[in-house]
């Protein structure tokens, strides 16, 4: 079989490394294994799909390789640190610095405005209000939104929704964004814009992606794309 740690980064570029990754959920004396060796490594700048199922695991990988859950076996390198050996609070950090986030449903937060909800990773990073809001105000723009600015999100439509959540997620330049299905909640054509966008920051800012996608056609046009089965990560065949 091929291994898809072959298809390693240049020395010095890789962003994200994750290595023999298993994942079993224990529940008294039930053991439910969803993951038993997924391994990939992401260059600076580069885009992959990760492919699978319904229940195959894809989010569990991608939880994992955020640092928002431990695997049972293995382990994940974020520009160079692996994440299960640093305390709760330095991995936060490490996460917010290096790190975006992008969901199928956007998460936003409902009482605050859309310009309030991109400019919150700043704030947290300790970004002046003034600053944060200026860096937050240019990329609303940028994907379309400088006219929403002081609009909640209950008063966006989807496609805008998930266009704050992505404006959100690249607010702080992180070094990777792990998008999970981001476009499955939104009709074909705000899913085929939205993710022309995703592409288009991709080129102009260099921030990695690691897509989560059942939709194959979609994976073919990133960089690389992987398959998710039998809880491990293969090149997905061609024509499949």
């Amino acid at each position: 079989m091929n291994d898809p740690m072959a298809q390693k980064s240049p020395a010095g570029t890789s962003v994200l490394r994750a290595s023999h990754i298993a994942k079993t959920y224990k529940e008294g004396k039930l053991r439910t294994p969803v993951l038993r060796d997924a391994s990939f490594e992401l260059a600076r700048g580069e885009t992959l799909a990760i492919v699978g199922s319904s229940g195959s695991g894809k989010s569990t990988l991608l939880h994992i390789v955020g640092g928002l859950d431990t695997p049972t076996e293995g382990f994940v390198e974020l520009e160079g640190q692996e994440l299960s050996k640093l305390p709760d609070a330095q991995r936060g950090r490490i996460r917010n610095r290096s790190l975006g986030f992008v969901y199928q449903f956007h998460h936003l937060l409902p009482e605050f405005t859309a310009l309030e909800n991109v400019a919150m990773p700043l704030w947290i990073r300790g970004t002046s209000i003034a600053e944060a809001s200026a860096q937050s105000k240019a990329l609303l723009d940028r994907v379309g939104m400088g006219h929403r600015l002081e609009h909640k999100p209950g008063e966006l439509s989807g496609g805008e929704r998930q266009r704050c959540a992505m404006a959100r997620a690249l607010v702080t330049r992180p070094a990777c964004v792990l998008a999970d299905e981001p476009t499955g909640n939104l009709d074909e054509q705000n899913a085929a814009a939205l993710y022309e966008l995703m592409l288009e920051l991709n080129r102009e800012i260099g921030t990695s992606i690691v897509l989560v996608t059942h939709d194959r056609q979609l994976a073919r046009r990133l960089d690389r794309a992987l398959e998710l089965t039998g809880g491990a990560l293969q090149p997905l065949p061609p024509g499949s």
